[in-house]
């Protein structure tokens, strides 16, 4: 006989999602009968609904203040943006259920882990700071373009409009704007390309660049420690007098914040880690929709390897946003009605939604035997696979041959499957998932699909569904889809004793199974079992 492999459990969770500041009030809702999404404003008016996360950062501000100075809680929260917030307020929850977690995951070193990815990253501080800079870069053409900086576009300026045309052409200047309405549809395209040539023939701007050059140029001295602040004040004071001399706007490279780099997809990652003193490795894996389901294979992988005992894993996306409501429209997978689109209903499409969910999972027997508790479900197999076909449209073979991987690495025949939740995005692949599902698992009862509840969250929705599976089957139940008999596709209605629908449905075997299927064809799947059945021998 092999050496029995590691058991893997859960002992710590939180999250972020519509309506749900945390675990707790996630539970209470997942009974409610109305529906978490709103109306999204990110257009002025529109039919769009959304799932919003319910987040207020500030009241994780007494857990920050208890373990670093003052000054820590202002700068997360000054400086970091939703997708981070969220992932440090859904760990600071997983620390709640086991004392003395926190403690350990410290003392671990590099045997404690950190797994926490994104689909989108942070869409919002890119494009605040997008712009900033858009807005930056016109207030600077325009000032070094202006007549007393530009003698040269100064006399295009004051010349015959015939002249001006042949002055274009022997330049090979692009068409001026200025023979155009500012309403045309083009306008904006003309006057960026106008501005950009001249702004290149600026003689003002080509002065005032070599005395910048000239301010940058000084080195840290032979000292590095000693010297390096006072060349960076020298520099700030040379820049600000010669701003001042040419009285011209902010450069551009100094309109962009920082805070762009500090948002980056694996920041969320890396502030769990120093926040909780992780010195182990921060990762952010990313697979679209089936991010936390990698997030939940790499761990699992280190811990059997030997090379953790403990890791912190999730998925944190950020609220819904114009960018990601338009993207997914134009997709064609989202529905733009103003009613909630339920899986395997309609299948108008989907609704975008943010937020966070992250888990701490662990060696069990190492855990339990330093007097914790288990939360949730074991993790007894995870199988991940890729369609390599469709960038959106989900392939058959794919995520049939990751369910088969998933019952394969948990040593679980088809027939012990009690609950299946689908990943189900109320689109007409919804159809084409039910017949995969059930191709492998004939027998499967108690199907579960909830983007119609707390909507999509593009890499975090896996985790929401996870937990909410996790926390029925370990109560012996599964609680209600808001989906009513009526409303099921009339081809998925020769099923609908199988799904779970507006009540909730008590559960016997305590195997489960989670398919989620990602954009780019990834598909991960987990099967886990309730604490209470005996591992075989």
């Amino acid at each position: 006989m092999g050496e029995r492999r590691k058991r893997i459990g859960i002992f710590g969770w939180g999250l972020v999602a519509p309506r749900s500041r945390d675990l707790a009030t996630f539970e209470q809702n997942l009974d409610a009968e109305e529906s978490w999404l709103a109306p999204f404003d990110g257009f002025g008016p529109s039919n769009f609904l959304v799932g919003t996360p319910d987040f207020d950062f500030e009241q994780y501000r007494p857990w920050v203040d208890e373990r670093f100075e003052p000054r820590r809680f202002a700068q997360l929260d000054s400086k970091m943006g939703p997708n981070v917030k969220y992932a440090v307020g859904a760990f600071i929850q997983s620390l709640e259920q086991n004392p003395g977690l926190e403690d350990l995951l410290s003392e671990l070193g590099p045997e404690a882990h950190v797994y926490v990815g994104t689909g989108l990253g942070d869409l919002s501080i890119s494009y605040e700071t997008s712009i900033e800079l858009y807005a930056a870069q016109r207030r600077w053409a325009r000032f070094w373009c202006a007549d007393e900086q530009h003698p040269e576009l100064a006399t295009y300026r004051a010349s015959e409009a015939s002249r001006r045309a042949e002055l274009r052409q022997q330049l090979g200047a692009p068409q001026d704007p200025a023979e155009l309405s500012p309403e045309a549809d083009e306008f904006d395209e003309v006057l960026s390309g106008w501005l950009d040539f001249w702004l290149a023939r600026s003689g003002g701007l080509r002065a005032y660049l070599d005395k910048l050059r000239t301010i940058e140029s000084e080195s840290v001295g032979s000292d590095v420690q000693a010297s390096k602040g006072h060349v960076i004040r020298r520099k700030m004071m040379a820049r600000k007098r010669l701003n001042q001399k040419y009285g011209c706007p902010t450069e551009p490279w100094s309109s962009v914040s920082a805070n762009l780099l500090w948002n980056i997809p694996n920041i969320p990652a890396a502030q769990i880690s120093m926040l909780a003193g992780i010195t182990g490795p921060a990762i952010a894996p990313s697979a679209a929709c089936s991010t936390f389901g990698v997030a939940l294979r790499e761990a699992r992988n280190a811990i059997e390897l030997g090379q953790a005992r403990v890791a912190v894993v999730g998925a944190t996306d950020p609220p819904p946003h114009p960018l990601t409501v338009g993207a997914f429209y134009q997709a064609r997978v989202l529905a733009h009605d103003g009613n909630v689109s339920k899986p395997l209903t309609g299948m108008r499409g989907t609704h975008v939604a943010g937020g966070a969910c992250v888990w701490i999972i662990g060696d069990a027997d190492y855990l339990m035997e330093r007097g914790m508790t288990p939360v949730g479900l074991e993790i007894l197999g995870i199988g991940l696979t890729s369609d390599a076909d469709h960038i959106i449209t989900p392939s058959e073979e794919g995520p049939s041959s990751a369910i088969r991987l998933a019952l394969a690495d948990a040593d679980v025949s088809p027939d012990a499957v009690a609950a299946w939740d689908m990943h189900a995005t109320a689109t007409p692949g919804d159809w084409t998932e039910l017949l995969t599902a059930l191709s492998v698992l004939p027998d499967a009862q108690a199907i579960t699909a909830r983007k119609g509840t707390f909507g999509h969250g593009m890499s975090v929705c896996g985790g929401w569904e996870l937990t909410a599976q996790h926390l029925g089957i370990a109560r012996g139940k599964l609680h209600p889809v808001h989906v009513s008999p009526d409303e099921v596709h009339p081809m998925i209605q020769p099923h609908i004793n199988r799904l779970v629908k507006d009540q909730a449905v008590a559960v016997e075997g305590g195997v489960t199974g989670k398919i989620s299927m990602g954009i780019g064809g990834i598909n991960s799947c987990i099967v886990c079992r309730r604490w209470d059945e005996n591992p075989a021998d």
